[in-house]
């Protein structure tokens, strides 16, 4: 009876572990498929954010990370050969427009520019004696005048006397004489004052004489050589590419380093062609850089198409490594402006990768990006040269010679 009882409790003890384990299971069960519930909705929900973000805001917009800061470089090269005395600036450098760069040695320009003063000086030394020139030879035809009028009058006196015994033939042929002598004398300083007024000129100042304006021209030549000693920067920027060194000789147009205005500066995005379809030239434009994060955001608009192509060199289809022709996914750079107050509270260098994210629903100024964009109004200039300074070294030189 006892041993039954024991068999009774054992299988009692089964049933009830089992049924415990039918109950876990169930419960497993139930609680994995709630999770598979609760994931697919995740899901479900996940894909209609998905599809409602497209539909929203994805559509209306073309991004890309293949973007790049760009901007101009400005060579910097001298303008006549020299040997260089003093280097300023070096890689990295900020420098403003008109700081000094590069000074070359300027002995030999120095001495040109005074020999061009002299030259001047000497101009105006031999105008003056031309003019003296002129004076005596009006002055020698007025003489001359006088004699052959003086011999003609005794010609006329001695001639109404003719036939008389008051005046002989010999006499009468001397007067005749002397006024043919007066005559070939009036001939002879009215030449010397023709040749005399031609080398001066018709009532031309001294400013305006040949030789004058002349050695004026050789003293701005030597001024204007002296002052492109002094290589100075045409803009405001920084320096680059430097590779130019003290005591070098340095001949006309060798670039030595290059300028890059900061404040000038631009987005060459690299967008896929299928990507151009809806922009349009002017739509705004978000971009990121990769050194300040997205917590700096810059804006701008599309400018327009470069003529090349980006990450693709060739526009011609590629060879596969079995000898098939394939298709290359062009990416084209699409050029977009940045805003000049931004790059000042955050400034950019060229080179630094950018996201970019266009606007295609709007409509911007309506042009394609094949269409002819607007010119960039803002490009860099070099102002002219002053030649205040030379103009006044020549006033002093004509007020002190030409007296």
């Amino acid at each position: 009876a006892e041993l039954k009882l024991g068999l009774m409790d054992t299988q009692s003890e089964k049933n009830n572990v089992q049924k415990e384990t039918e109950v876990a299971a169930s419960g497993a069960k139930t609680h994995r498929k709630r999770n598979l519930v609760i994931v697919t909705l995740l899901f479900l929900i996940a894909a209609a954010g998905v599809a409602l973000a497209y539909f929203l805001f994805w559509q209306h917009e073309e991004e890309t990370e293949d973007a790049y800061v760009a901007g101009h470089l400005v060579m910097i090269t001298p303008q006549v050969n020299g040997t260089v005395r003093k280097v300023m600036y070096d890689d990295t450098d900020v420098v403003k427009k008109g700081d000094v760069l590069v000074a070359l040695d300027d002995s030999d320009f120095q001495l040109a520019y005074d020999r061009a003063q002299n030259e001047l000086i000497q101009a105006i030394r031999q105008n003056k004696q031309q003019t003296a020139v002129n004076s005596k030879a009006k002055a020698q035809v007025l003489l001359r005048k006088a004699d052959l009028a003086r011999a003609q009058a005794d010609l006329r006196r001695r001639e109404s006397l003719a036939g008389t015994e008051a005046v002989s033939g010999e006499e009468l042929s001397h007067a005749r004489a002397a006024v043919v002598q007066a005559q070939a004398a009036l001939k002879a300083v009215e030449a010397e004052e023709v040749s005399a007024q031609a080398a001066l000129g018709s009532n031309i100042p001294l400013r305006q004489q040949p030789a004058v304006q002349t050695a004026i021209s050789h003293i701005k030549d030597a001024w204007l050589n002296l002052q492109r000693t002094q290589i100075r920067s045409p803009i405001s920027g920084q320096i680059a590419k430097r590779n130019v060194q003290v005591g070098q000789r340095i001949a006309q147009g060798t670039p030595m380093m290059a300028v890059v205005p900061l404040s000038e500066l631009w987005v060459d995005a690299n967008f896929k062609e299928s990507q151009l379809r809806k922009m349009k030239i002017g739509q705004p434009v978000e971009m990121t850089a990769d050194l300040y994060g997205s917590k700096v955001v810059y804006h701008g608009k599309v400018m327009g198409l470069s003529a090349g192509t980006g990450s693709a060199f060739s526009l011609l289809p590629a060879q596969n490594a079995t000898g098939n022709w394939i298709k290359v996914v062009q990416r084209v750079p699409v050029r977009i402006s940045l805003d000049a107050k931004e790059l000042q509270k955050n400034p950019l260098r060229v080179g630094l990768s950018m996201t970019v994210k266009v606007d295609v629903a709007e409509k911007g100024s309506g042009k394609a990006m094949t269409a002819e964009a607007e010119r960039n109004t803002a490009l860099p200039e070099t102002e002219s040269v002053d030649w205040k300074a030379a103009d006044a070294l020549v006033d002093k030189i004509f007020e002190q010679y030409a007296k």
